[in-house]
């Protein structure tokens, strides 16, 4: 669905241009194409060319043309086809064919910023089958331009601050997240295998999600569902039975229109062993301290090495396995990235998943996750489902935290 042009964003984006002397970037992973032109693409065949003055352009698969006309932010949409005839080459040629005559034509092929260093990139519409880069694509921009050089770093410093606009789309896939938690644990017990619980979340968030609120043209979830001693990082979702007493956790990615978020939440059938109420009373714990370390100037390493810290007083050194604390937007993982051996410090406006786990050698243990904003004061959570799940039964009545 149209959302207005969010031209802070775009103007931040051109001020990091002006400082660098780029013409233009030419962008093709999907979440940059709708970072800079507000168009999810439905196979990654499309790509964006946005110059420092004037308007961008879009080049789009010739199906897609009533999808781009109504939720891009630019009039300059060129089509090439999806299938030609007359040309047996696969679409992303034709492409990058197009995309190469716009910056002639528009004489902008002066200093050109291409994504050379892009690790990962966000799924397009289809997601099950992602469009990735072949050589052909960089030498054709070293051939045709005066100087390429790599922007993945000028497009991960803008994305790192949020827009009001971004952070109105990263809500919508937050509170249809916690719908999408509270559906689930009121329908979920005991012995209902995993999967069955992932695809229950899954189907609530596209079924629900499409036309939520009357601002989401599309939604989509992906899940991976552990319980009890199946609980370890990372395994696939499994056929295991869901346990009564002990958490199932979920880890979640819920995908509005090409925003993120990034949540690991749980749920508990019945009443918690003592165990486990230990655990969480120490996870909780660091997970608080790590989201009152959010704030405006403050380490982004220290955070990391906070967290760690306090794990390995709980008993658990070397835990977790994999990072806590990094970027969410139109990735559901993106910098800024927070290691102890590594930089930067915490600006507001960025959108951070804090996400500490404990995980016990011979299966189980939990993780906490949310994504906070990073505001003047704090930070704010962007989740309403609660992290101390004791605080909700299965059926979803009140109940409360033992201390």
């Amino acid at each position: 669905m149209g959302w207005p042009c969010d031209n802070a964003k775009l103007e931040k984006v051109r001020a990091l241009m002006r400082e660098r002397d780029l013409d233009a970037l030419v962008v093709r992973a999907p979440d940059n194409v709708l970072y800079l032109a507000n168009y999810w693409c439905m196979k990654g065949y499309d790509l964006a060319v946005f110059p420092r003055e004037g308007e961008p352009t879009l080049v789009v698969i010739e199906p897609q043309a009533d999808d781009a006309r109504r939720m891009a932010w630019t009039r300059d949409i060129r089509l090439f086809k999806f299938y030609d005839e007359r040309d047996p080459r696969p679409p992303t040629m034709r492409s990058l064919e197009a995309a190469l005559q716009v910056l002639k034509q528009r004489d902008l092929a002066g200093k050109v910023g291409i994504e050379l260093e892009n690790g990962s990139q966000a799924a397009d519409r289809m997601v099950g089958e992602p469009t990735v880069y072949t050589n052909s694509y960089f030498e054709a921009f070293r051939s045709a331009c005066g100087s390429v050089t790599d922007a993945t770093g000028l497009l991960a410093q803008a994305r790192a601050i949020k827009t009001p606009q971004e952070l109105e789309r990263m809500r919508l896939a937050n509170e249809l997240a916690a719908l999408a938690m509270e559906h689930t644990r009121d329908r979920m017990h005991a012995g209902m295998k995993e999967s069955e619980v992932g695809a229950m979340f899954e189907g609530f968030v596209h079924s629900t999600g499409i036309g939520f609120h009357g601002k989401v043209e599309m939604a989509r979830a992906f899940t991976l569902i552990w319980s009890g001693s199946g609980i370890r990082t990372f395994t696939a979702t499994g056929d295991r039975p869901v346990q009564q007493n002990e958490p199932t956790l979920f880890e979640i990615w819920v995908c509005v229109d090409g925003y993120w978020n990034d949540l690991t939440k749980n749920v508990c059938l019945g009443e918690l062993t003592p165990r486990y109420h230990k655990l969480l009373d120490q996870l909780l714990g660091v997970y608080n301290e790590g989201v009152a370390h959010l704030r405006d100037g403050a380490s982004l390493p220290e955070l990391d090495r906070l967290m760690r810290a306090r794990i390995r007083e709980a008993g658990y050194a070397g835990q977790p396995s994999h990072p806590i604390a990094h970027g969410v937007g139109a990735r559901a993982h993106e910098p800024p990235y927070s290691h102890q051996a590594g930089g930067g410090t915490i600006q507001r406006g960025m959108v951070l998943a804090i996400e500490p786990g404990i995980y016990w050698p011979e299966g189980g243990g939990l993780r906490l996750e949310d994504n906070f904003h990073v505001t003047e004061s704090g930070s704010e959570k962007l989740c309403s489902y609660p992290d101390d799940f004791r605080l909700v039964t299965a059926s979803g009545s009140a109940q409360g935290a033992r201390v």
